[in-house]
């Protein structure tokens, strides 16, 4: 058994929430005020156009439990959750979207599973509140290519909405990559997992900022920076087009020899021509896009630049 943590951490990425910061302060001033332990809030803005960097300045000046990191432009969520995580300092870590779709209620159990001894508790959404169902169709095709594709291990259905041990986020910070995908990165640690179910609540007030071209992106990146499944289907489909077209030489050749005439070829030479070439585009394009990945890697730029902090001591 673990002891209760001396410091419990929040982070949360925030981008254009200026519509639900009003309501996640409020939820989080209250939630903090039943809590029996010391906590913390680490709020990242992103690269927020809107308000929402005067509305974190606010709440840091009337709560000194409430730390600010801002961006000096949008960087991503993935990269504003590490940022996070690496200027935490409890004993353990709880990662929530800034919408109140992750409920406060549910942090509570996952300490309790935490003093168990588990180092990762991810919550795993039973239910989707107010999501459309192609919404929820496409969440749930992407959990299940993602344990295709990313790490068997990989929990469906669950979000970054975890709590995390310290010893988990050193864990993160010794890691140098660039393209992160925390899920698949949280999957690969190992340590001791657990799953708690919560029912995801709708959006306390604005609009999703991810849309489904940003969810492509997101799952091409999580595909192609984790996993080197998408390269090696490459050479399981050069293999097989070899073979068909080792078949259909040996069927031309035996039509020659025993029937005496030749296949008419036309039709079949230009609809080989023209899907092996869009094919061979595709395939280099998939291995172009590790390149870059190698080429991102190589220059060693920091993941994100800060334009202002508050409440952190340099």
């Amino acid at each position: 058994m673990r002891p209760t943590p001396a410091l419990l951490s929040l982070t949360l990425p925030v981008y254009n929430e200026e519509d639900s910061l009003p309501h996640l302060r409020a939820s989080i001033t209250d939630w903090l005020s039943t809590m029996p332990f010391q906590c913390e809030v680490v709020l990242v803005d992103d690269g927020s156009t809107d308000g929402s960097l005067n509305l974190l300045r606010e709440w840091a000046a009337a709560d000194s439990r409430v730390r600010v990191i801002s961006f000096s432009r949008n960087f991503g969520h993935q990269i504003a959750v590490a940022a996070g995580l690496r200027h935490t300092r409890g004993d353990a870590v709880v990662i929530l979207d800034a919408d109140l779709q992750d409920p406060l209620d549910v942090v509570p159990q996952m300490v309790e599973k935490y003093k168990t001894g588990y180092d990762i508790v991810y919550g795993r959404r039973k239910q989707r509140l107010g999501e459309s169902w192609h919404k929820q169709l496409t969440a749930w095709l992407f959990y299940r290519i993602m344990r295709a594709l990313v790490h068997r291990q990989l929990p469906a259905d669950a979000g970054d909405f975890r709590l995390v041990s310290k010893r988990c986020v050193d864990a993160l910070r010794s890691m140098p990559e660039g393209h992160l995908f925390l899920r698949g990165l949280f999957a690969w640690m190992g340590f001791r997992q657990t799953a708690i179910d919560y029912v995801r609540h709708p959006r306390s007030a604005g609009q999703t900022k991810y849309n489904y071209s940003r969810m492509v992106a997101f799952a091409a990146n999580a595909a192609l920076s984790f996993s080197p499944l998408p390269i090696r289907l490459i050479a399981v489909f050069g293999a097989f087009v070899a073979l068909i077209g080792f078949s259909y030489g040996f069927y031309s050749t035996a039509r020659w020899y025993f029937l005496g005439d030749t296949v008419a070829g036309w039709p079949t030479i230009v609809v080989l021509i023209t899907t092996l070439g869009g094919m061979n585009l595709v395939c280099m394009g998939i291995i172009g896009e590790y390149i870059s990945r190698i080429y991102e890697e190589a220059k060693r730029r920091p993941l994100y630049l800060v334009k202002e902090t508050i409440n952190i001591q340099p």
